[in-house]
């Protein structure tokens, strides 16, 4: 199942340095009953490209089919070997825990694998080697993960973990089911739920997200701004089309997120993304970061996104975050063994 899972280019046997697909064709994009392009429809954004390229490839933006070749034989050796890891466990399961930690979901879970034929060495396409730029001196940095929680201070503004388990605070922008590892904006290929839904009329899109079911509605049509004052989780986003692309502009962030890659705080972040349909299956989703006090230059990075044939469930997160009661509550009984243990 493993190597099934994780064979990234099994489907690129005879592609070299492909773009983002058939965006060069000839393809007719279908149009809505008010002339617009149609993007309509559950959108998955799964990749295993990196988001950041690698240095050995300097700035070569595609790989070509001699390293497509050795990509594949090496996750096909990585996979067989923790295939044989998985059956020793089977065969032995009073073998010790290598950790403490119960971890979280193993690979059957796991949504990582890229559905196009795209063959890019990262999903950052600027600045032209493919990674993130210098961050601007103070710019506040936080990191979490699934693992013990990283001491720090208020506010929490990472997706996964937490500082401590003192109260919700403490805890992880998707643990409180604020926002979504992966919904964004912008859209960012995570473990798994990676799809979005886009709904359109005349005057208005929507896009909605699968991960906590947050949903922006874009006018397409002018409209005052908003207040500096007024802040927002996703931000206030405006839309409009240039020719066949839709392009969205989203600022009034409220500053209690980070930019990008465990940086920043995104009260100054001018995000725009394009949604362009290249294919039946296949929109390209395009989006650049500009925030001066985070980044000393812009990101931009391309991420495909293919149709899928089915429907998205409502993500009850808030009605069933059982996870944070129990962290709350596990940790009540800690300090409260703690202090029986030292009255005795």
């Amino acid at each position: 199942m493993k190597t099934r899972f994780l064979l990234i280019f099994s489907v690129l046997t005879s592609l070299c340095g492909v773009a983002v697909a058939q965006s060069g064709s000839d393809y007719e994009v279908p149009r809505t009953e008010y002339g617009q392009p149609d993007l309509q429809g559950v959108w998955n954004f799964s990749s295993n490209t990196p988001m950041q390229r690698p240095k050995s490839y300097g700035t070569q933006e595609f790989l070509t089919a001699e390293q497509i070749e050795t990509a594949v034989a090496r996750q096909e050796a990585n996979a067989a070997a923790a295939d044989a890891r998985a059956a020793i466990l089977v065969i032995a399961p009073d073998a010790p825990d290598a950790s403490s930690n119960p971890g979280a979901y193993n690979d059957f879970w796991m949504e990582m694998r890229g559905l196009g034929d795209t063959v890019r060495t990262s999903l950052i396409v600027y600045p032209e080697d493919g990674r993130y730029p210098d961050a601007v001196e103070g710019a506040p940095r936080q990191f979490g993960g699934l693992g013990p929680d990283i001491p720090g201070a208020r506010p929490v503004r990472f997706i996964v973990g937490g500082i401590a388990k003192d109260g919700p605070e403490d805890r992880g922008l998707s643990e409180r089911c604020l926002v979504g590892f992966n919904a964004g904006p912008p859209f960012t290929p995570s473990l798994y739920n990676n799809n979005m839904q886009i709904f359109q009329n005349k005057d208005t899109v929507v896009i909605m997200t699968e991960m906590i079911h947050d949903a922006r509605i874009i006018p397409l049509v002018e409209k005052p701004v908003l207040s500096d004052n007024i802040r927002l989780w996703s931000g206030d986003s405006r839309g409009w089309w240039e020719n066949d692309t839709l392009v969205v502009a989203t600022r009034n962030f409220n500053g209690l997120r980070q930019t990008f890659n465990s940086t920043g705080a995104n009260i100054d972040m001018v995000l725009t993304e394009k949604f362009t349909r290249v294919a039946y299956d296949t929109v390209n989703y395009e989006f650049t970061i500009d925030d001066p006090s985070t980044f000393t230059d812009k990101i931009t990075a391309i991420v495909p996104m293919t149709k899928v044939a089915g429907q998205i469930y409502e993500y009850a997160c808030h009605e069933g975050n059982y996870g944070m009661f129990s962290i709350l509550r596990g940790m009540r009984l800690e300090e409260r063994l703690a202090v029986e243990s030292g009255a005795n």
